[in-house]
This record gives structure tokens, C-alpha cells and sequence, in this order.
């Protein structure tokens, strides 16, 4: 949805209708995951993909004939389809995909407050009925202290609304099935829930040319980017106008000061033991996703050294990744960004950091060929 945010704020705001294309399932291999969209407007235009093109024909037909006024439905497309050779994924997996029209002014106005939730990076879950024993495409917007909107029945409403702030928690999108009252354990309605969370943050410290290019990368995957550098003239927003924040202080005292979660990456570029030791024994205490540390392997073993007689333990030491980055032969700073992004998506999703043509067996790890 963020891709496309600032088109649909857009038609929202004009009274534009469209219809909007969300995937809510993937079966085996696919090139999108659950809530990937695509809008088709009242003048054909297309914002977006459900699939990077495999099936984006077939569905933009869906889309206008919903535009139409056919109404909400659910459609598959996969390689056991007849539609096969026509429309199936090349990758051999299925996908479900919802469509669905925002025509009236209501409608559009209810779009329009749940984009603005997004776009200010606030937490909220969309909740919208796929099939079963309630209206397809009924929607219920979740926040952590409300709800707006209904799915059917006060019970449906009850139980989705709970599932849907435990889901926004673990930052999870899904498929739920309840009874037609809310009961659990029955599979009368099946509901889609759609998370948006506030997007991960990467936290740069050493503003040299290689934070430069690390930062452009990681706003480049979506993360919300500080660079963090004690010397005020190498910290400016001159040098680093992609990051979200340029932050001029001593790392440690930043970091110990700032929100760290178990989403956000940590890249410590500063090559200096007054800089390194502090930080990192700090770094160690947080639940971060990744912490990445640059320096030769030399400087790894003086510094773990160092960090050993600062009381860090043999348990948080194997945490680090250093030196950085994955062994792709890189020698610029954007290759060496490239490497170290690398590292962080192989982290992040499991992978062996090896060319896919060497293995066999699913490329989007987590999922069942």
C-alpha cells in the first residue's frame, strides 16, 4: 500500500472511484505476499501490482468490471487454473486476490481516514470479510484503542477487532475464520487482516560515504533512516539528504535515548574504538533485528576484545555481524550498501546467502513449495 499511497490520497480526495485489488493468499511461490494492491481508476489507469505482471491483465479486467457496480469477489489464480496458459503465474504458485470498489462519496471518505492513519505512520488494522456466512468486503478499520466500522455481527466485530490488535502487535497479515457470531475454531466467515505498522527503522552511526550510500539503500527498502555522528561537521543534512534524520551527538548516549525494537537494524560504521566499544555494548542490550559493525577482521578481534573486557558476554558478542555484509566482492560504498543490505534481507527471512541456481527446493523462504 505505500507504494501507491500518495495516488489514492489523491483519487480520494478528487472523488475519484477505482477499484482496489488486494492479495490476501499465497499458495507456494509467488512474487507478491499477502496485501500487495493494484487500483484501476475510472479512466483505466493502474497504480501498483498484485503480481509483477504475471496476472496483472486478468485482474485489471476484474477491477473495471467491479468498478462497474459487479461487486466485491475473491478470485485465484495459480497453475492448476484453466486458465493456465493464459493468466498463471509463472512461478508455478497461486494467488487470492480481493477486488473491490470505492465509488461513493462514503466510501471514499472511509478510504481516505485509513490512508491518512498510514501515511502518519500510526498503527491500525483493515479487517474486510472474503466469503462465507457475512457480506464480501465488509470492512472494520482496527486501531490499539478503537474501531470503526462493522463486519455483521457484534460478536464477529468483537472477536476480529481482538484478533486484529494481537496481529498489528506482531506486525502479522492474514487469513482469520470465525462463526458467523465470532465464534473461534469454526469456518463460517473468512476475514482478511491487513496490518500497517509504523515502517522499521535503520540507525546509521558513522557519517562517512559508506553511511551515505547505506542510507540511500535502506530508505530504498522502506526503513526509516537516522545517521547518527558525534562530529557536527560531518553530520549535516548536505551529505545525507535521503536519511529521515541527521543526528549530531556521542552514538552510545543516541542510542541508549532512542526507541530500538525487534525490527530495527543497526549498521555501525564509525571505525574508532571510542566510538565502537560504547555503542555496541549498547547496541547488545537492545532487541534489534540486526547489528552490522564494519571494520577488517583485525579490527573485529581487537574489538571483541575490547567489548569482552567492557563485561560483554560470549552470548551477545555472537549477535554481531562483522565484519559486515555479505561476501559478494565489494569495493565501492554502494556495493559494500548492496552487501550489507543483503546481509539484513538474508537476516531478516532466513536465507543461505547463496546464488539461488546452486539450491533447489522454495526461493521465498517461509513458504511451502
Amino acid at each position: 500500500m505505500h507504494d501507491i499511497l500518495p495516488g489514492l490520497q489523491a483519487r480520494c480526495a478528487a472523488g475519484t472511484p477505482f477499484a482496489l485489488a488486494t492479495v490476501v493468499a499465497v499458495h507456494g511461490s509467488a512474487p507478491r505476499d499477502p496485501g500487495a494492491v493494484m487500483a484501476v481508476d475510472e479512466a483505466g489507469t493502474v497504480l501498483g501490482s498484485v503480481s509483477g505482471g504475471c496476472v496483472e491483465g486478468a485482474v485489471y479486467e476484474v477491477a473495471r468490471e467491479v468498478l462497474a457496480g459487479a461487486g466485491p469477489r475473491v478470485v485465484s489464480y495459480g497453475i492448476s487454473d484453466d486458465e493456465a496458459f493464459g493468466v498463471g503465474l509463472t512461478c508455478g504458485g497461486t494467488i487470492e486476490v480481493l477486488v473491490r470498489a470505492y465509488a461513493s462519496e462514503a466510501e471514499l471518505a472511509d478510504l481516505a481516514a485509513l490512508l491518512d492513519l498510514i501515511a502518519a505512520g500510526l498503527p491500525v488494522a483493515e479487517a474486510t470479510v472474503l466469503s462465507g456466512a457475512a457480506e464480501t468486503g465488509a470492512r472494520l478499520v482496527v486501531r490499539p484503542t478503537g474501531s470503526l466500522g462493522a463486519l455483521g455481527t457484534d460478536g464477529l466485530d468483537a472477536a476480529v477487532t481482538d484478533d486484529a490488535r494481537g496481529l498489528l502487535e506482531q506486525g502479522l497479515t492474514g487469513i482469520q475464520w470465525y462463526g458467523a457470531h465470532g465464534q473461534r475454531r469454526m469456518q463460517e466467515v473468512s476475514v482478511f487482516v491487513r496490518t500497517y505498522a509504523p515502517p522499521p527503522r535503520m540507525l546509521v552511526f558513522g557519517a562517512i560515504d559508506h553511511a551515505a550510500a547505506t542510507a540511500r539503500i535502506g530508505s530504498f527498502l522502506g526503513y526509516r533512516v537516522t545517521v547518527c555522528d558525534a562530529r557536527p561537521a560531518f553530520a549535516t543534512r548536505e551529505r545525507f539528504p535521503v536519511a529521515d534524520e541527521v543526528v549530531c551527538a556521542w552514538p552510545h548516549d543516541y542510542l541508549e535515548a532512542t526507541e530500538v525494537d525487534a525490527r530495527t537494524v543497526i549498521c555501525v560504521l564509525t571505525h574508532d574504538p571510542k566510538f565502537d566499544v560504547p555503542l555496541l555494548a549498547a547496541a547488545l542490550r537492545t532487541p534489534a533485528a540486526y547489528i552490522g559493525v564494519m571494520g577488517s577482521r583485525r579490527t573485529h578481534h581487537d574489538r571483541l576484545a575490547r567489548l569482552r573486557e567492557a563485561g560483554v558476554d560470549e552470548a551477545h558478542l555472537a549477535r554481531l555481524a562483522s565484519p559486515v555484509g555479505l561476501d559478494l566482492g565489494a569495493r565501492t560504498p554502494e556495493e559494500t550498501a548492496v552487501s550489507i543490505a543483503a546481509e539484513i534481507i538474508q537476516h531478516r527471512w532466513g536465507g543461505t546467502g547463496r546464488p539461488l541456481g546452486e539450491l533447489t527446493g522454495a526461493i521465498h523462504h517461509g513458504i511451502t513449495p
